[in-house]
């Protein structure tokens, strides 16, 4: 008889907890509240002994100054008396009452002395004291909250798209430090997330553009039979141009999400260049259109990367001329700097806009009232990816109605 196999064994128990291990006495934990607490407690349990301590001396003194005698005897037999501090009583012709009410009168005097003595250098010690207390108190708070700006510094480097910078803070296991062990552990999972997208975009460039490519070259074939029947020419030229459409939606899409991320390669770009270069692009198409484009770019210097704020200006100029009037139509294209911020404006004639539907324009595949998806003018995605790319470089682009008919779109990019 076969023996039964044995059950199979539980899998062994990981090594680690990935749980933050609970100490054995929590209330021992050095807490930033239990540090300032121990901190300025001290403080001003040294400053208060400080202070007693100054204040007792300087009583001593002035006790040892009111016990001098106030007179001295000279002749007994006399009863001659000369004093320095009551010259009242040097007249030897006093009575016994006047003599009294001199030396009353002089310790009156005295007492108020020392009190008003006591008084003045008691508020030099206590201005003094205050004085090394707030230097002290401000070195040892800036000294706390040292953690703090080193967060912060990480924060603005990972602002500008730097994720490979991480906090790694030491010291005592306080709430700073299990804030910059928080902050350290999301900014390991952006990292991750964003190297996922980037992979991802990659290889959806390569997947998509390919089939397209090929769909591309083997209508070209058949388009170049002279052959062919004309149906299927026409066929194919309507391939050939869906096909192309679906090229640029591809390539909007792709760019699209590209451009989302914040720009980690920058490089001095001149929008009044950049914006030039998109209007050679598009003049052919305003010519045939009978748009004239105007307007005067001054240098706008900005940091960022040439080729997407070239898109920004080539599909706003674009949109410009497509979307104008069927005569007399004009688009004006000009840069400038104001206020350390590149602004460029693409102002331009056209049907009336509604304000209301000026959010819309900037959202994929939507058009005014209609789906972008059955224009011919475009994918959809034109203002959509200058709104992107812009936000990317730390601007924003805005529209607004131009009286008459028409839009003024303004990009605004930091210096």
């Amino acid at each position: 008889m076969a023996a039964t196999p044995a059950p199979p064994q539980a899998p062994p128990k990981p090594t680690w907890d990935p749980r933050r291990p609970e100490p054995a006495f929590p209330w021992l934990r050095p807490t930033i509240r239990i540090r300032l607490t121990l901190l300025y407690g001290g403080m001003f349990l040294i400053a208060g002994i400080l202070l007693l301590s100054i204040i007792y001396l300087l009583a001593a003194q002035a006790l040892r100054t009111g016990n001098q005698p106030l007179f001295k005897i000279v002749d007994f037999n006399a009863l001659r008396v000369t004093s320095t501090d009551c010259p009242g009583v040097d007249n030897g012709n006093l009575s016994l009452s006047e003599f009294n009410a001199a030396i009353s009168a002089c310790i009156d005097h005295q007492r108020q002395a020392a009190l008003d003595s006591l008084l003045s250098r008691s508020l030099l010690a206590l201005l003094g004291l205050a004085v090394i207390a707030f230097a002290f108190g401000y070195a040892m708070a800036g000294r706390v909250l040292s953690p703090l700006g080193r967060i912060t510094r990480t924060a603005r480097a990972v602002a500008g798209s730097d994720l490979s910078r991480r906090i790694e803070l030491d010291g005592p296991d306080d709430e700073l430090k299990e804030l910059a062990d928080t902050f350290d552990d999301m900014l390991e999972r952006l990292q991750r997330a964003f190297t996922a997208q980037q992979r991802f975009v990659g290889n959806a460039s390569h997947e998509l553009r390919t089939p397209l490519a090929i769909n591309r070259t083997l209508l070209e074939v058949q388009l170049s039979d002279p052959h062919a029947p004309v149906e299927l020419q026409q066929l194919g030229k309507t391939l050939l141009a869906t096909n192309e459409r679906s090229e640029q939606l591809v390539e909007g899409l792709l760019l699209l999400a590209r451009s989302d991320n914040q720009i980690v390669e920058r490089k001095p770009v001149d929008l009044a260049e950049v914006a030039s270069q998109a209007i050679d692009q598009v003049r052919g198409e305003a010519e045939a259109k009978g748009v004239v484009i105007r307007g005067e770019r001054k240098p706008a210097v900005v940091q960022g990367n040439g080729v997407l704020l070239e898109r920004i200006a080539l599909n706003l100029v674009q949109n410009a001329v497509r979307y104008n009037v069927a005569e007399e139509g004009w688009v004006e294209v000009t840069t400038d700097a104001q206020h350390g911020q590149a602004i460029l404006v693409v102002t331009n004639t056209g049907p009336v806009v509604p304000a209301y539907e000026i959010d819309n324009l900037f959202e994929p595949f939507r058009r005014l009232r209609t789906e972008r998806t059955g224009s011919d003018k475009g994918v959809g995605l034109g203002l959509s990816i200058a709104r992107s790319v812009a936000r990317a470089h730390g601007g924003h682009i805005s529209a607004q109605p131009r009286e008459g008919g028409g839009l003024v779109m303004r990009v605004m990019l930091p210096i």
